[in-house]
């Protein structure tokens, strides 16, 4: 019998040698990765899909909708509050060099040139006195009702505590740092005042934040996704997850939700028992409600073209994935060019163009998952694409359905902005307070509102808003109820109109 050739003979040491290796391209592949995102230049960052898409002159861009933006922010600045400040010529000027005459005329309206100044915010002291009348019989006493008050006794205005909501969820500035920003503009307020009054607002607002979740859980498209969020604890902090659900469809609808854990018993609380597509990553804990009496889960080419990114530097011919996928956003810039977005036109574009690119890309895909260790960087990025294939095509049958989950992480930003710079929350329900805060003021900025206004608004009504139309104060519908209501005698507009 012949000797085994050298190529054949089975060795313990060569397995564990090549499995070495594969854990050591794995190793620097992450060691590049996180070089890469600490210390290096933004050119070896991987770009926004919107740059790639202006390089190549197909951005989908309308021009004409970018002057219309145009329009309307110079359109915003003329209604500011506008005063005329006069600038006269001096004495000494006053006088003709000429003809030495001082009888000089107005030429025309005068030169304008205009300044957009910041005027800083004040705050006032309000005195309520309440009309005491009696009669003159002695036996009957009535008092005007008094303000109404966000915190029964309280002495602070719903205004006020909308500011300190919106400088914590919508600007991620710590409350300690608020104080101090009070205090230089007129009034100076304890950290532990303005913590408590942000908490019970916070509690005021529950049934706002409960029915913002039940009208995303009831859309038939979810975004979704999640990050983590410091808790306080003995010694230490420990770390919990803030969720989000959002629906951009229809009017953007976008909540949070605190967990202790990034277990799948928080999306099975919201989106439990409802049907439709949730856009997920890869993440096993969404199983739990895309099964097949639940939701159909979308995949996010947004993480499928960041790991062929992360192994273009050991591998690249990852580059190959990553032009086809841009392709794949090249058309749905085109749909918008067109203004086809999420219509049976945009399916079809879909079908005739993005599906040959995706066929494309499985056969790649296909061919190079033999020639790569499966540790490897490339080998990663081709198992997580085939892993999630019916996931990542799914878009192809559904015009409503983007191609990534970027507005689920957009939405999260804030929430890392904000853990960066107070760090951590004092415990379980405080997380939840903040996470319904943040629910109402991302809801606000995406429909438009100004959160202050909204807040401010809705602080005082939703204790006496009748039950059965609670929905009138959600943002989408409280901006649509205020715009379509006739401008009351005591709008100041109004009475200058």
């Amino acid at each position: 019998m012949a000797p085994s050739s050298s190529t054949d003979h089975q060795c313990e040491w060569r397995d564990y040698a090549k499995e070495l290796e594969d854990r050591l391209l794995h190793v620097q592949a992450q060691v590049e990765a996180l070089q890469r995102h600490v210390f290096g230049k933004r050119s070896e960052k991987m770009p926004p899909i919107a740059k790639e898409l202006r390089a190549s002159g197909s951005s989908g861009v309308d021009p004409a909708a970018t002057q219309e933006k145009r329009r309307k922010r110079a359109d915003e600045r003329k209604e500011l509050p506008t005063r005329e400040i006069p600038h006269k010529v001096p004495e000494a000027e006053r006088c003709c060099p000429k003809c030495g005459g001082e009888d000089l005329r107005p030429l025309g309206d005068g030169k304008q040139s205009v300044i957009y100044e910041y005027i800083p915010p004040r705050f006032e002291r309000q005195v309520h006195v309440q009309e005491i009348l009696a009669c003159r019989c002695g036996d009957y006493v009535v008092t005007a009702p008094g303000p109404v008050k966000v915190i029964e006794k309280g002495g602070y205005g719903p205004g006020l505590i909308a500011h300190l909501i919106t400088a914590k969820c919508a600007d991620s500035i710590p409350l300690h740092r608020l104080a101090k920003a009070l205090e230089r503009a007129g009034i100076t307020i304890a950290r532990s005042t303005l913590v408590d009054l942000f908490h019970r607002a916070a509690g005021e607002l529950q049934p706002l934040f409960r029915l913002l979740l039940e009208e995303i859980a009831a859309q038939d498209v979810v975004h979704a996704d999640e990050t983590t969020q410091r808790v306080q604890a003995p010694g230490k902090t420990r770390t919990a997850f803030l969720w989000t659900f959002l629906s951009v469809l229809d009017d953007p609808l976008i909540a949070f939700c605190f967990s202790p854990s990034r277990s799948g018993s928080t999306p099975k609380q919201i989106l439990g028992g409802t049907k439709g597509a949730l856009i997920v990553d890869a993440y096993t804990g969404y199983h739990v409600v895309t099964t097949p009496e639940g939701r159909d889960r979308v995949g996010c080419w947004a993480h499928a073209r960041r790991k062929f990114f992360d192994a273009r530097t050991q591998s690249p011919v990852a580059q190959e994935a990553l032009d086809l996928i841009i392709e794949l956003y090249r058309v749905e810039a085109d749909a918008r060019a067109k203004g086809v977005l999420r219509t049976a036109a945009h399916r079809q574009l879909r079908g005739e163009r993005s599906r040959a690119i995706t066929d494309k890309l499985h056969a790649w895909l296909k061919e190079q998952q033999p020639q790569h260790l499966p540790k490897g960087p490339l080998g990663i990025a081709i198992r997580y694409a085939l892993g999630q294939w019916e996931a990542l095509t799914r878009f192809l049958d559904d015009a409503r359905l983007p191609l990534d989950n970027n507005a689920a992480e957009g939405a999260l930003r804030v929430a890392a902005l904000g853990r960066k710079n107070f760090l951590f929350v004092g415990h379980d329900t405080a997380g939840e307070n903040l996470a319904g805060l943040y629910s109402l003021v991302a809801t606000c900025e995406a429909n438009g509102i100004n959160p202050e206004e909204y807040l401010a608004d809705v602080l005082i009504r939703v204790k006496t808003h009748p039950n059965s139309r609670i929905r009138e104060l959600l943002p989408p519908q409280w901006k649509r109820l205020r715009d379509a209501a006739p401008p009351s005698d005591a709008d100041p507009a109004a009475t200058s109109a």
